[in-house]
């Protein structure tokens, strides 16, 4: 297996400048998710490491080896694409052996690495069906054993789960977890599903507009996000007004916030606070808070989303409270809320 590193790629289709100096290296064994909107640039730099697409400048290399001027068919890379992509005349054996019949294969060989790919992927008692007989995510299941029957050196995932139904995505995201740790192939998955990228991802690199904004692991993009284009990507925010009152201070209405991470922003200058639900906190004891009541409970088994209408700034925002707020907290109820700015974000207004 090999590293994959991309080298300040730049890319533009006319006008529109899709990638504006890519770095990023994926390390070997390694799954980095790029996450971003449509049009960010993810999945271009992905048809860059395949090949089919060329950079206006930069260098794509596999374990040290500029492959930037290869042909696809010769960077060894194993992809899957969302929409499975699988040979509707051949049955899934032949479908799996496809690639290894191209690089010319012995049929013993080849058979007994479809076998050990079938086994992987748990579709052995599927060998003989054709994919009209299979259900979506058993079809990206062998197209995921086509993808790893030839060894590639890097594995490409193109928003492979989309087109599947909730319940068969979260499933088969572990699935692909899995398989990808036990055969410890670096990975590089596009995505546009945030709880998909923190789910099964070494470090997922955040991308807004050609530009690559952050890159770490799912708790350091979620907990403390590089900027405010992040924070909001990334889980739900409460978004609040606020005024600075110096590096590490903001006031939202006539409560004070220590915000950890510091703030550039001159002091009385305007702002809004980014405090996640989790970080949005009752008072119970009677210590200062921001007035409001609450409009309404979403229970969601481990959790409870309870909204809350702050009186001052007439704005609605989410608490997170863990299990039931049930004969605790209803409708209409007078409450207090607290805001933790260790992991808060200030953005300037304007």
């Amino acid at each position: 297996m090999s590293n994959l590193t991309f080298q300040t790629i730049r890319k533009s289709f006319g006008a529109n400048v899709a990638l504006h100096g890519l770095d990023l290296a994926v390390g070997q064994g390694e799954l980095v998710s790029l996450l971003g909107p449509s049009g960010c640039g993810k999945t271009t730099a992905l048809r860059i490491a395949a090949g089919f697409e060329t950079a206006d400048s930069g260098a794509v290399l596999v374990g040290g080896t500029d492959i930037s001027r290869m042909p696809p068919h010769k960077r060894n890379m194993g992809m899957v694409f969302q929409s499975y992509s699988l040979f509707p005349n051949l049955d899934v054996t032949a479908n799996v052996e496809y690639g290894l019949r191209t690089r010319k294969v012995d049929r013993a060989s080849a058979r007994t690495r479809v076998a050990d790919m079938l086994e992987l992927v748990q579709l052995t008692a599927h060998a003989t069906k054709y994919p009209h007989q299979l259900s979506g995510g058993q079809q990206q299941r062998v197209a995921l054993a086509r993808a790893l029957a030839i060894q590639p050196s890097v594995l490409l995932l193109d928003e492979p789960l989309s087109a599947l139904d909730a319940k068969v995505r979260a499933s088969l995201r572990d699935e692909i977890r899995r398989i990808q740790t036990e055969v410890g192939i670096t990975t590089l998955f596009v995505t546009h599903d945030q709880e998909e990228a923190l789910a099964i991802s070494d470090r997922v690199g955040v991308m807004s507009q050609g530009n690559l904004e952050q890159l770490g692991t799912p708790t350091e993009v979620y907990r403390n996000p590089s900027s405010a284009f992040v924070a909001r990507f990334i889980g739900s925010m409460n978004e609040l007004p606020a005024t600075v009152l110096d590096g590490h201070t903001v006031r939202v209405h006539d409560v004070p916030v220590h915000v950890t991470r510091g703030t550039q922003l001159a002091a009385d200058s305007q702002a809004t606070l980014l405090v996640r639900p989790e970080d949005t906190h009752f008072v119970t004891n009677g210590e200062a808070g921001l007035a409001g009541h609450v409009v309404g409970q979403t229970f969601q088994g481990v959790s409870t989303t309870v909204s809350v209408r702050l009186k001052a700034l007439d704005a609605l925002i989410t608490v997170h409270e863990v299990g039931s707020v049930e004969g605790r907290l209803e409708p209409g109820d007078e409450v207090k809320v607290t805001l933790d700015g260790r992991h808060a974000v200030v953005e300037a207004v304007g």
